[in-house]
């Protein structure tokens, strides 16, 4: 039995990987200076909750077949430094799934935006389909009950992103994967904190493609001219597969979406889900799934959550959140809630809340983003700052960015309640976008705004 350790157990997917060894039969142990709601309460429900919060040397011990090391820890880490004293191997996240997944068929969704949402489309339709594959996935998804799988399965379907794999290895994840069957989804530059520049940044993908083993299936968004050229310049040792926004009709709110002879109605919309959906189809055709099977499968995708999740609707109106926070992410879902209710008002909300939108060199690479609301606002609060070490933000440095005069600054929670509480939402469309949580809203009272309906 394999005995496996976690150094930062914590974690957003470190504890679900944690669990699926411990599913699997491994022996883990983990440790952490914090751990937060719902890890701790999920780890103590697994039986590896730490007995004690903190760093211990003597956790680590000669016998452990593997440490894995999660962002949160660092380099000067004293079970860090016990582990490599005693030479044992030392794995980042992306690091160990690979070496629990060589024998597998490695599927890697990869790209600026999207990746969650056509990781999910694949896992469902696999799963409507009765397939049996692992899984990693930066979302909570209906039906699964956790956010990594490690089994025997024979394939694996990741969310591979470009983000460093731990304190020691800075190079992004989704170097670590390797995969048979890839999707580039486009290339839009963010995290100007890990990559300083567009050509950095472009860099890594680079470096993915060149380190696919020839033959490898390659499914790239020829709608994104950055790719395009990227893929032309380095992907010509793959077989690669061309993508863009399929067939579809939109009536009454409704889209219908057709592949070949074949179509259904969807539940979700928009075109940038139209192209999450056709590259989720080149996967599933590469895994021996039929058309046929996809779109019925495809057809009872309700999306991840957060991702153009509904909160509330009535006949007059609706209220979604979404995790939207890069320009590329901003502009594709205020876009696809504008085509698919030209007829609504549309109130748009984003919350300002990761280091890149947070610094204002990067506010103008938001230039247009909220230009299809008929009213705009932008939030942000002086907590977030600070816990960014980032300068205040002027008001007029957002507006200039946004290229939008009339757009509305707010950086307190109340300022936003009363902000909402002002606009008038017959016949209109609420959009709340933030990869956070506007300083603690209450979501589900959103509800609230939906206008009183007429007996």
């Amino acid at each position: 039995m394999a005995k496996v350790h976690f150094i930062a157990i914590g974690g957003s997917v470190m504890h679900q990987l944690a669990i699926a060894l411990r599913n699997k039969g491994y022996a883990v142990s983990g440790s952490d200076d914090e751990i937060f709601e719902p890890a701790r309460s999920n780890l103590a429900a697994a039986g590896i909750l730490p007995a004690t919060i903190g760093w211990d040397p003597a956790r680590i011990t000669a016998d452990l077949d593997a440490v894995i090391l999660g962002m949160h820890a660092r380099a000067d880490n004293p079970e860090l430094q016990q582990a490599q004293a005693l030479g044992l191997k030392i794995y980042s996240f992306p690091e160990y799934i690979y070496q629990e997944s060589r024998n597998k068929t490695r599927i890697a969704i990869g790209g600026s935006h999207g990746k969650t949402t056509i990781t999910s489309m694949v896992m469902h339709v696999l799963r409507q389909c009765q397939r049996q594959f692992d899984y990693l996935v930066g979302a909570k998804l209906e039906g699964f009950a956790q956010s990594v799988n490690v089994t025997d399965a024979p394939l694996i379907v990741c969310e591979a992103d470009e983000y460093p794999a731990s304190a020691l290895e800075r190079r992004p994840k989704f170097h670590f994967l390797h995969p048979q069957i890839a999707v580039l989804s486009g290339i839009a530059w963010d995290h100007i904190n890990v990559f300083p520049t567009f050509e950095n940044y472009l860099e890594q993908f680079a470096i993915f493609l060149r380190t696919m083993e020839a033959g490898g299936t390659l499914i790239y968004n020829q709608t994104d001219e950055t790719l395009r050229d990227l893929v032309a310049k380095e992907g010509g040792h793959l077989q690669c597969i061309p993508y863009d926004v399929p067939e579809h009709t939109i009536i009454n709110g409704h889209t219908r979406v057709r592949f070949g002879n074949a179509s259904t109605d969807l539940m979700v919309f928009g075109e940038h889900n139209l192209l999450n959906i056709h590259a989720a189809l080149h996967v599933c055709r590469a895994l021996g799934i039929g058309d046929i099977d996809f779109l019925a499968a495809i057809a009872t995708f309700k999306g991840a959550a957060k991702r153009m999740e509904l909160v509330a609707r009535n006949e007059d109106a609706a209220i979604y959140r979404d995790f939207a926070h890069a320009p590329s992410k901003v502009k594709a879902t205020i876009q696809a809630l504008r085509k698919q209710y030209p007829a609504r008002k549309l109130v748009a909300v984003l919350e300002l809340h990761t280091y890149s939108s947070l610094n204002a060199d990067f506010m103008v690479q938001y230039a247009g983003a909220l230009d299809p609301a008929d009213v705009a606002a932008v939030f942000y609060s002086g907590h977030a700052l600070e816990i960014k070490r980032l300068p205040y933000l002027e008001p007029d440095v957002i507006r200039k960015g946004f290229a939008r005069k009339d757009l509305n600054i707010l950086t307190e929670r109340a300022a936003l309640e009363q902000f909402l509480d002002k606009q008038d939402f017959h016949n209109t469309n609420l959009l709340m976008m933030s990869s956070g949580d506007y300083e603690g809203l209450d979501f589900g009272g959103l509800k609230k705004y939906l206008p009183v309906q007429k007996p």
